[in-house]
C-alpha cells in the first residue's frame, strides 16, 4: 500500500518536476507501428507502455491514464491497464485513472472498491490509482463512497466542473437561479472537501476545469482557491498559456496539466523509435515551459 496521501503526492511531485501530467491514450493508428513489429503484435501496448514510462520516470511527477482507450483493447487492455499503473506507482509518479465514473450509491461504492481502495482494505489492487476523476452529475449522494476513500485511505478526486470539450457550455454555462451550473459545482467541490483534508494546504477533492476557457476559468478558481485543478485541453483543442495563468492558484501543485495527443501521438507511423525518443523529449521540453509554475510560487502558498 502507498503511504503518502494524494495531496502530499502532488505537492512534493510539483516541486521536483512540475505541473505537467504525461495523459496516455493508447489509439494503434497515432502510435509508431515499429510497436506492432517487434515480436506479438497481440503485445503492442505492453511494449508501448512500457516505452512510454522508461522515458517519463524520474522526469514527470504524474501520469493519467484514460480507462476507455484500454477497455477499448478487451481483457490485453486491462491487463497493460493494471501493470502501467502499479509500476508507474512504485516509481513515485503520482497517478491519475480518467474514468469519469458516477453512479447511483451501490454502484459508486463499487466503482470506489474497484479504483480507490487498497487490496488490504477490501479492494482487488489491480487498478488502483492515487486519484479518480468522477463525474457528479447525478447528485452529491453519487459522491460519498469516492469521498469516503478520500478520508480513509488519503486518495485523490477530480471532479468534472467546466470541461474542455466544444459542448460543454450547453449545460456548464447555463444559469439556474442566478448561477451558472459550473458555479455551483465549485460550491459543491469546496462543501465536499471541508472534510477531506489530508494536512497540506492542497485539497485532495479537486476539480476538471478546461484550460479553453479562461474567463470561466479564472471566475471557478476564485471559487476553489485550495483546491487541485486538472486543466486538460493545451494543444489540440486550443488551450494555451493564458488559460492556465487564469486557472493557476497561489500554491504549488494547485494546477497539473495533461498532454496526451500533444505529447505522443505521431502524424508518420513509419517514425524510428530513436526519433520518436527524440519528438517525446522536445515535445515534453516545450510543454514544460508553458506550463512551468511561476517561482513567487511556493509550498506554503
Amino acid at each position: 500500500m502507498r503511504a503518502e496521501a494524494w495531496s502530499d503526492i502532488v505537492q512534493a511531485n510539483a516541486s521536483s518536476y512540475g505541473g505537467i501530467v504525461v495523459g496516455i491514450d493508447p489509439y494503434l493508428p497515432d502510435v509508431p507501428a515499429a510497436f506492432e513489429q517487434e515480436g506479438s503484435s497481440a503485445d503492442w501496448l505492453t511494449r508501448y507502455l512500457d516505452f512510454v514510462l522508461d522515458r517519463t520516470i524520474g522526469r514527470v511527477g504524474f501520469v493519467k491514464f484514460q480507462a476507455a482507450y484500454f477497455e477499448a483493447y478487451g481483457l490485453a487492455g486491462l491487463n497493460a491497464l493494471s501493470l502501467a499503473m502499479k509500476r508507474a506507482r512504485s516509481a513515485g509518479m503520482g497517478v491519475i485513472l480518467d474514468a469519469k465514473r458516477g453512479d447511483i450509491g451501490s454502484t459508486a461504492a463499487a466503482y470506489a472498491r474497484a479504483y480507490l481502495t487498497p487490496a488490504n482494505a477490501g479492494g482487488s489492487g489491480d487498478f488502483e490509482a492515487d486519484c479518480l476523476t468522477v463525474n457528479p452529475m447525478m447528485g452529491p449522494d453519487t459522491l460519498e463512497p469516492f469521498l469516503d476513500c478520500v478520508r480513509r485511505h488519503g486518495k485523490g478526486l477530480f471532479v468534472l466542473c467546466r470541461t474542455s470539450n466544444p459542448g460543454a457550455g450547453w449545460l456548464q454555462d447555463r444559469m439556474t437561479g442566478n448561477r451558472f451550473v459550473s458555479d455551483r459545482l465549485a460550491d459543491l467541490i469546496t462543501t465536499v472537501g471541508k472534510d477531506c483534508l489530508q494536512g497540506a494546504h492542497l485539497n485532495p477533492v479537486g476539480a476538471v476545469i478546461g484550460a479553453t476557457v479562461p474567463q470561466e476559468g479564472r471566475r471557478l478558481r476564485s471559487l476553489l482557491p485550495n483546491a487541485i485543478i486538472l486543466a486538460p485541453g493545451l494543444g489540440p483543442q486550443g488551450g494555451d498559456a493564458t488559460a492556465l495563468d487564469a486557472l493557476r492558484g497561489t500554491h504549488l501543485g494547485d494546477l497539473l496539466v495533461p498532454v496526451s495527443r500533444g505529447l505522443l501521438r505521431v502524424e508518420d507511423r513509419s517514425i524510428a523509435l530513436d526519433k520518436y525518443e527524440q519528438l517525446i523529449e522536445e515535445r515534453l521540453e516545450l510543454f514544460r515551459t508553458m506550463i512551468a509554475t511561476p517561482a513567487t510560487l511556493s509550498a506554503t502558498g
